[in-house]
């Protein structure tokens, strides 16, 4: 399964990410919350928004493999979405919160890979209305 290998570098990402929060704890000694920590408060973000949308989009892959979408396309937004969030997640920490390019780009792109497979998964399901599904 295609969606499979996207899922499991998603899941790398969310534990990087979290490492980095656990770091920042146990460097700050702040063990629940931010503790007004603004570096601490902005990686907690970044992971929080991967896990955000991460399921939406996981989900949208896998309906559309199961409605039979070739490998290459899904390929196409596995990767997508993966350079998406690193580049979100690089984007929000260096722009500290601000304007970034990666943050930009980031949040474009993951939002273009959700409509994207929202539409696919529609039109399969209107092609299957019309076969009388």
């Amino acid at each position: 399964m295609v969606t499979g290998l996207y899922a499991s570098l998603t899941g790398l990402l969310i534990v990087a990410l979290a490492y980095r929060v656990v770091k920042l704890r146990r460097g700050q000694k702040i063990g629940l919350g931010d503790g007004g920590n603004s570096t601490l408060a902005l990686a907690n973000r970044v992971h929080v928004n991967l896990i955000e949308n991460a399921p939406i989009v996981l989900i949208l892959m896998l309906v559309a493999e199961a409605g039979g979408l070739p490998a290459f396309y899904l390929h196409c937004f596995g990767t997508v979405w993966i350079v998406a969030r690193l580049l979100h997640a690089i984007g929000l920490t260096q722009g500290q919160g601000g304007y970034h390019f990666g943050r930009f780009w980031g949040v474009l792109l993951t939002w273009l890979v959700i409509i994207s497979l929202a539409l696919v998964n529609l039109l399969h399901f209107a092609q299957g209305l019309g076969k009388g599904l």
